[in-house]
């Protein structure tokens, strides 16, 4: 096979080194994968060195698939299924000659099943795994592999039979017996385990299921941002639903109430939990599904996307012995894996961690971790209590939601624990003022809490096409830039390629606003002093806004103009 001398060749060639090569291959070991895409994946070579190396090694001409459009009665030539099975795509045909796209030009058994299947000579060219995979995303996209799966003959004839029945909502009555029946059968087993598998295989954050009055249909979150994945037909929209909410152990009869519950799933010997969510809505039951794969957790405070002050800054107050550090931001801001990471960092031996999480979003080794269940009384405010007297060192709390949550924590700060938790606000300085409002003393908040950190994901341009973007220098100052800066800076923008497919971007990292609380900042807050005061005496000591934040990705290459005042709007 092309990848058994592909390391020692690479080495050879001088474009990776020898602990590069054991690195790949140790998570070649644990993720499973061809190890030029792994190579690729951990940043020790681009993808077009790869690609063109092979062809010069192996005399095979190479294609860059990001560039090259496919003319679409090829693709039919060829099922989706045979594509996925062998990593492979027609590109071209010369009379009796069809050009196969591949990975490894070597697998003869895939150029004779080829050959067998279309009747054609095959001539074999070179690609990498991620420009093939994208490009059958885009080509077979996953309406086309759902209707793979629909051809499924018990499928058809369930369809056909009208053994699926819609369940209305306007019925009080429901089946059980015939909907179990229905949930269990092949087909439907097969295409929810298709949606969550290709949810994962695509790294999305998010999977919606959504049921409208005349569709039904399937939506990602990749990279923060909403598309539709495919529209099942509407038949099935009952079974689906009762499918999710029995693979996560919910109560399929109760239709008029929301339910939360969990799926835990092994692919490709990895496990990968999934937060459900079901919500009872006009024309059916919307159920989200939140995708919790560990696999792609950084816990790492150096990946996360801080700038060298403000991780010293925060390092600086999560190794305090007591004392808060609250981490503000709206959902999906990437609050959790910044907490988790703190936990991390400071889980040794001699620490004893508690955390109070609604829900637990990740099992930690080494950390007491409680699930709140306020349908039974365990809430933020009774875990605190009970956690007192637990012999903590260090207490997270998923949420300080209200007066009661808010008075433990900082007494608890005050009584010799470290104290990790998260608000809503739109900013650091703001913060003070939340706390303020739900009734904490200023004297006890000036005291007890230690950093404020306000966070935002945004997302990065993609490596493979990414190309200098000319904005003019007004505009950049406009943002935030200062005169000189915006002079010398060089703006990056996503082209759009089968990498990122076609968006431009790949991938997110966090821009932080951190502000210590200081000597002069406690005054302030015991004066009674204004968000955008704080916000001013902030900014002189060093602390560096959101849009500052994102500023300074800009000018380090990793994202555009454009994201930036897209999450920093009104900063």
């Amino acid at each position: 096979m092309l990848t058994n001398k592909l390391g020692d060749m690479l080495v050879n060639a001088k474009l990776i080194n020898e602990e590069q090569l054991k690195k790949a291959l140790s998570t070649q070991q644990k993720e499973g994968g061809k190890l030029g895409s792994i190579l690729v994946k951990l940043g020790y070579v681009t993808e077009d060195k790869l690609l063109n190396f092979l062809s010069h090694q192996f005399g095979i001409p190479a294609v860059n698939l990001s560039t090259q459009e496919v003319d679409i009665n090829l693709i039919k030539m060829l099922p989706a299924e045979v594509a996925q099975k062998y990593q492979v795509i027609p590109v071209a045909r010369k009379g009796a000659t069809l050009t196969i796209a591949m990975v490894d030009p070597s697998d003869v058994f895939a150029i004779d099943d080829i050959k067998f299947m279309t009747g054609y000579d095959v001539q074999p060219v070179l690609s990498t795994e991620g420009s093939i995979r994208s490009a059958i995303n885009k080509y077979y996209d996953t309406t086309d592999a759902l209707q793979t799966v629909l051809k499924d003959i018990k499928l058809q004839e369930a369809i056909e039979d009208g053994d699926v029945d819609i369940v209305h909502e306007g019925d009080e009555k429901v089946d059980l017996k015939d909907l179990k029946e229905a949930v269990e059968e092949a087909p439907v087993v097969k295409l929810v385990n298709f949606i969550l598998a290709d949810g994962v295989t695509k790294g999305v954050s998010d999977i919606h299921v959504e049921a409208y009055e005349k569709k039904f249909r399937v939506r990602y979150r990749l990279d923060g941002i909403l598309y539709e994945a495919m529209v099942p037909p509407m038949k099935l929209r009952a079974a689906m639903t009762s499918r999710l909410k029995i693979m996560a152990e919910l109560d399929i009869a109760e239709r008029r109430l929301p339910q939360d519950g969990r799926i835990k799933l092994r692919m490709k010997n990895k496990e990968v939990d999934l937060r459900v969510s079901t919500l009872p809505c006009l024309f059916g039951e919307k159920v989200v599904m939140r995708i919790l794969d560990k696999s792609n957790l950084t816990l790492d405070l150096t990946k996360l996307g801080f700038e060298p002050k403000a991780l010293q800054d925060f390092m600086n107050a999560i190794n305090s012995p007591y004392g808060m550090v609250l981490v503000t931001g709206p959902t999906g801001s990437g609050k959790t894996t910044t907490l988790y990471s703190a936990l991390n960092q400071i889980n040794q031996i001699d620490v004893n961690i508690m955390t109070a999480e609604d829900p637990v979003e990740y099992y930690l080794m080494g950390i007491n971790q409680v699930q709140m269940k306020d349908e039974i009384g365990l809430n933020f405010a009774m875990a605190l209590r009970s956690f007192l007297r637990q012999d903590p060192d260090v207490v997270m709390v998923g949420e300080i939601r209200d007066y009661e949550t808010a008075e433990i924590a900082v007494k608890a700060a005050l009584t010799g624990h470290l104290v990790l938790s998260t608000l809503h606000t739109n900013d650091a300085p703001s913060t003070i003022n939340r706390l303020l409002n739900m009734g904490i003393e200023p004297f006890l908040v000036s005291s007890s809490v230690l950093l404020i950190l306000a966070q935002r994901l945004i997302r990065k341009v993609c490596q493979q096409c990414k190309e200098v973007e000319k904005v003019p220098v007004k505009s950049l100052i406009d943002i935030g830039f200062s005169p000189e800066e915006a002079e010398k800076v060089v703006c990056y923008r996503g082209k759009g390629c089968t990498n990122c497919s076609d968006t431009g971007y790949k991938g997110r990292i966090a821009i932080y606003e951190v502000m210590p609380i200081g000597d002069e900042i406690k005054e302030l807050i015991l004066e009674g002093a204004s968000a955008s005061e704080i916000k001013k005496t902030a900014a002189k000591m060093g602390m560096k806004t959101l849009r500052m934040s994102g500023l300074q990705k800009i000018k380090d290459g990793m994202t555009s103009v454009e994201e930036v005042v897209r999450v920093t709007f009104g900063d």
